[in-house]
């Protein structure tokens, strides 16, 4: 479709978008009924969740393993939750769950190449989509779920749950607050040794290995950008404008598949596409830089890289929580975030939730996370992030792939908002 076509055909669907939405968020007394695509390792986590936060119901699952279904059937009979429905008859019976289940939200937890799919189908059925990172991985799909998420007037939300984590929960109360000054940088990504994943011949290594073969691209940009694209204002007020990227030469999986499967193994041979490292780097509309760094392939401790660079000081998270504010403690010496500074900014969802988050996931950001949309759906308030902060993050994959492809050259970011930006809110420090 032509982006003339489409920017006409979208001022109509924006318009019955917000109007959809504001009747589905009249009803905020009921409880909130959640049905689950793909229960896997991200799934399961999901499931119980759910089962934690009160006011929902978890009324469907659907997998292609029927074990695992039972597995999520039998831990909500244990939690005191009556059996979720089962849907396991092939890849496809998640089009019959969405169709006869009456539920709010369906969750879509599956392979990174049925997330736009499974969502746009929940959505046409009436159902707010939230999907596991990344939500899509090409421009295209990021369109579809915006396009279907206005046209229907129900939410598609992608699980970012590294916007929930204390530091960068944190660090969006300072910077709310004005303790860096005015933010000019930041720099973030995935840096994760995912070698023995990628080549596991169960879970994600089933499929997460081929995304490798086939793209020389940020592949799993949202997880650091997240947080930087919530604290800087994305799509409200800000926006993303342009990226150049650069990938380093494929070399990790390569030596990691000869030394455990041999040299002359079919995994040593295979024609890796990602660059070991892959580093774009954003500006913003407002002139702020980001670096996003991705690094799967090789071997290091984790981090997301997570760095604020204010005018009144700087704060990074790995490999420790540092911060150094200008006339706050010794010149050019960092301080610890911790102790020290959660008496003053922790963030209330944090300081809130801690104690029930305790086990969940992630260090608790996972909890966190579910306990915070289920409470905007239950209040009939708009969810932190919507359809627009899932395309504009997951557009990095594509993006940067084409500017790899030109000798990294400067590529411009799509307006998922089609100007909305301008007008639209940032969010605030919210409470539970």
């Amino acid at each position: 479709m032509s982006m003339d076509r489409r920017r006409f055909l979208a001022q109509g669907a924006a318009l019955a978008f917000w109007t959809k939405s504001a009747l589905a968020m009249q009803d905020s007394a009921k409880t909130i009924k959640a049905g689950i695509i793909g229960v896997g390792g991200r799934g399961m986590g999901h499931v119980g969740d759910i089962l934690r936060v009160p006011g929902v119901e978890l009324k469907a699952v659907c997998d292609i393993a029927a074990s695992r279904v039972e597995m999520a059937q039998n831990r909500a009979e244990k939690a005191g939750k009556a059996r979720p429905a089962a849907y396991t008859k092939g890849e496809l019976d998640y089009k019959r769950m969405v169709a006869e289940q009456e539920l709010d939200i369906v969750y879509v937890a599956t392979p990174w190449e049925w997330h736009v799919k499974m969502a746009v189908e929940a959505m046409k059925h009436g159902k707010h989509a939230a999907i596991e990172v990344p939500a899509a991985t090409t421009l295209e799909e990021c369109w579809e779920m915006v396009e279907t998420s206005e046209q229907t007037g129900r939410y598609c939300i992608q699980l970012e749950n590294c916007n929930y984590d204390r530091v960068e929960l944190m660090a969006l109360n300072m910077v709310r607050k004005g303790l860096l000054g005015e933010v000019v940088h930041a720099e973030c990504g995935y840096l994760h040794d995912l070698r023995g994943i990628k080549f596991s011949d169960r879970g994600e290594g089933l499929w997460r290995l081929n995304h490798a073969l086939r793209r020389n691209a940020d592949i799993y940009p949202t997880h650091g950008l997240g947080p930087v694209a919530q604290t800087l204002c994305i799509n409200r007020g800000n926006l993303f404008d342009h990226l150049v990227s650069m990938a380093s030469r494929t070399a990790g999986l390569h030596e990691y598949a000869s030394k455990k499967f041999g040299p002359d193994s079919p995994q040593a041979k295979l024609d890796v596409k990602l660059g070991d490292v892959v580093s774009s780097l954003i500006r913003t509309r407002a002139g702020q830089t980001i670096l996003v760094v991705h690094d799967t392939n090789l071997p290091r401790p984790y981090s997301r890289k997570y760095m604020l660079q204010g005018t009144k000081g700087i704060l990074q998270k790995y490999p420790d929580p540092k911060i150094y504010v200008e006339g706050r403690g010794k010149n050019d010496e960092w301080q610890d975030l911790f102790p020290g500074y959660e008496a003053e900014f922790e963030h209330p969802l944090w300081k809130e939730l801690q104690e029930r988050a305790k086990g969940a996931g992630h260090g608790g950001m996972d909890y966190v996370m579910n306990w915070r949309l289920m409470e905007c759906l239950k209040k009939g308030i708009e969810p932190d992030t919507d359809v627009y902060d899932a395309a504009a993050l997951c557009a990095v994959t594509e993006l940067s792939e084409k500017s790899i492809a030109n000798r990294s050259a400067s590529v411009d970011f799509p307006d998922f908002t089609r100007g909305k930006w301008r007008s639209r809110k940032p969010l605030g420090v919210v409470t539970a």
